[in-house]
């Protein structure tokens, strides 16, 4: 005689080797589960119908207890377990707060790269005005940036980097090239307006894609060629209509563009692949402490000692403010230095297009500001033409950004 009313038959499965459990974490599939059979003996008759409603109560409680939901497919039932709510809520939030974060500073650093670009240019030209020896200028704030560079490296500010021979050797051209860049700039505001200087070197982009074509056969695409032509013409125009044109300052501020972009082919040409221990702001720096060594005797050759105490009392008693013509030369080399050094720390957070870009607008910003602060006339076509120019090269980025699609063969 019998006396289980209800039991439940083992599990059957036809290999011992396979695992219950599919591999599917969303749900979890019991092969070959099957239910015994209910004996039907007398016993089954005997007993009250609320014992059965009672058992199969409390039986299907354990079951949904522990399995979420049932489900029956042919002689196999699927065990679908719910997913646990993962709380991405809070990882999204985070997210969001950091890519905030990251814009908050880029614009902050910005904004802080266009105001040191100002206060460089009024500071440097007012210098310039009294004070008309360019190279030593160029050198006293090259030595205003080779001191913050030491006082970055002394205290560990920054990671000092290990110069090698051929590292060197390769980095002389880019310290030539630097050096010469930021003398002539400093000659051409000194002859010419600032307006004009930076009109003249919105240029740059004309001899970047002049030098790749010449020195790595880069054939620069229609769009390219399309957004020099206002640059070109711009500049041109903006020439013609300048009230204080200078043949010095416009060869000068043209100059600079040449050694502006031949540092950046001796970037790429003369560079030590193999050994890639500096940096962006490490190179910057190797090649202000260099180009500071070598413009020190260089202006001393071309203008003498115009920093002397004796040479600056005898401009004093000329009516020469050393005091102000001091500060303003130490502000000049503060600015001088920090808004390279934000520029490369932009450059380190961007594409080097998004950085042009923002160039772009930095020039527009100094110029627009210096007509503002010296008051400079300017016609209503020297204005067309440096707007013009300024556009061309706003579209030369963005034309940049544009990939050749690759012929199909």
């Amino acid at each position: 005689m019998q006396n289980t009313i209800l039991t439940l038959s083992q599990f059957r499965n036809p290999n011992p080797k396979m695992s219950l459990l599919s591999h599917s974490p969303s749900s979890i599939q019991l092969h070959h589960y099957s239910l015994g059979r209910i004996s039907r003996g007398r016993a089954l008759d005997t007993l009250p119908s609320s014992f059965f409603s009672s058992s199969s109560l409390r039986f299907r409680a354990q079951i949904s207890a522990s399995i979420p939901s049932l489900s029956r497919k042919g002689n196999n039932f699927i065990v679908r377990a719910t997913p646990t709510s993962v709380p991405e809520s809070s990882a999204e939030q985070g997210a969001i707060q950091n890519e905030l974060a990251r814009t908050l500073q880029l614009v902050s650093m910005l904004g802080v790269w266009y105001l040191l670009n100002i206060y460089f240019n009024i500071f440097n030209k007012q210098v310039l005005k009294v004070y008309p020896f360019p190279a030593t200028v160029t050198a006293f704030q090259l030595g205003c940036g080779t001191l913050m560079i030491l006082f970055m490296w002394g205290f560990n500010l920054y990671s000092r980097p290990k110069i090698t021979l051929s590292q060197f050797a390769a980095i002389l051209p880019l310290v030539l090239a630097h050096a010469l860049g930021n003398l002539l700039t400093n000659v051409s505001l000194g002859k010419v307006s600032v307006s004009f200087t930076h009109t003249i070197k919105a240029m740059e982009p004309f001899f970047a894609v002049l030098f790749s074509a010449l020195f790595f056969s880069e054939i620069p695409s229609v769009w390219v060629v399309c957004s020099l032509v206002p640059i070109v013409g711009g500049v041109a125009l903006a020439s013609f209509t300048e009230s204080s044109f200078n043949w010095i300052g416009f060869c000068t501020a043209m100059a600079s563009n040449v050694t502006n972009q031949s540092r950046n082919v001796f970037s790429k040409k003369l560079m030590v692949q193999e050994e890639e221990t500096l940096d962006n702001i490490n190179l910057f720096s190797v090649l202000t402490i260099i180009s500071f060594l070598l413009l020190v005797p260089s202006a001393i050759l071309l203008e003498g000692v115009k920093f002397s105490p004796s040479y600056l009392q005898l401009a004093e008693n000329e009516g020469l403010n050393i005091k102000e013509l001091c500060l303003r030369l130490l502000l000049s080399g503060f600015c001088f230095h920090s808004y390279q050094q934000v520029s490369y720390m932009i450059l380190q957070m961007v594409s080097p297009v998004t950085h042009a870009v923002g160039n772009s607008v930095k020039r527009v910003v100094v110029i627009v500001s210096s007509v503002i602060f010296f008051q400079t006339p300017i016609s209503p076509i020297n204005s067309l033409g440096t707007a013009i120019a300024l556009a061309g090269v706003f579209l030369y980025s963005r034309a940049k950004r544009i990939k050749r699609k690759p012929k199909v063969v």
